[in-house]
């Protein structure tokens, strides 16, 4: 199988996402199902959030472990800023978006666009491309295995690989569209292509990138940029949560988890 290949299946790897979001299209559901769609996502996330910074950690510790200063500093270093960008800078879009707003109302009538604006709908919309950049962070290091396992010949490798995360990707989709359902938005088909692409698209581009050199450092960079986005995702979907009905939500958060795990377990029982 040559590279060519491997990078297709790496994108169709990346596009399974789109078999997840079509629950940002329901609006039917009731307030218990929303509930626990909101804790479903969240759950989902944070098996991605543990995985990521056990696999962000291992060149780390492995040069603690080998009392490789150097390498120890230069791998901290990227990790602990990739995961100060990637939690901070999705706080400060958010302030940033709230005060672009805020500046709308001057004007006459313009008061009542930026209250229409500024609605749990799009809360719930922005919200949900957040867990998309997230994940499409972490979907870049994701390609990236992809890609340089390729690169070292390692073809067998790379195709579980390539099966297994199209597993994942499946239930990543799901994370996305689980705010908005449980916001009763309706997103348009065109948000749903974006944020596909925005949270799908990067595994293509990390496999043509990985197999195209190989990087450790730019590996964990991806993973803890990746980290900080989703903590940060995380984080939105509790404060959701709470104005809900916390049991409920908690109920959610497990068969998310679960599922998340679930899904990884095939790749580990692949031997990825």
């Amino acid at each position: 199988m040559n590279t060519a290949t491997i990078i297709g299946l790496g994108a169709f790897a990346g596009l399974t996402i789109f078999l997840g979001l079509p629950v940002a299209r329901v609006r039917s559901a009731g307030q218990r199902t929303r509930t626990f769609l909101v804790g479903a996502s969240a759950g989902v996330l944070i098996f991605l959030l543990v995985d990521i910074l056990n696999q962000a950690g291992e060149p780390v510790g492995a040069a603690a472990a080998a009392r490789d200063w150097a390498h120890l500093a230069g791998y901290g270093i990227v990790y602990v800023i990739g995961f100060g960008v990637g939690l901070l800078s999705l706080v400060y879009l958010s302030a940033w978006q709230k005060r672009r707003l805020r500046r709308s109302s001057i004007g006459p009538g313009a008061m009542a666009v930026a209250e229409r604006l500024a609605t749990p709908q799009t809360e719930a919309l922005r919200t949900g491309m957040a867990i998309a950049t997230g994940i499409g962070l972490h979907n870049f290091s994701e390609g990236l295995a992809i890609g340089q396992s390729a690169s070292k010949g390692a073809m067998s490798l790379a195709l579980v690989l390539i099966i297994g995360f199209a597993l994942h990707n499946a239930t990543e989709g799901f994370g996305i569209g689980g705010p908005l359902a449980a916001a009763q938005v309706q997103a348009p088909w065109r948000w749903l292509l974006v944020a596909g692409i925005v949270g799908g698209g990067p595994t293509f581009l990390g496999t043509v990138v990985g197999a195209s050199f190989t990087s450790p450092v730019a590996f964990v960079g991806c993973l803890a940029l990746a980290a900080g986005a989703i903590l940060y995702c995380v984080g939105e979907l509790f404060a959701a949560g709470r104005r809900m009905a916390w049991n409920i939500v908690v109920w959610g958060l497990m068969g998310g988890f679960l599922v998340a795990f679930g899904t990884d377990l095939v790749l580990k029982g692949a031997g990825a």
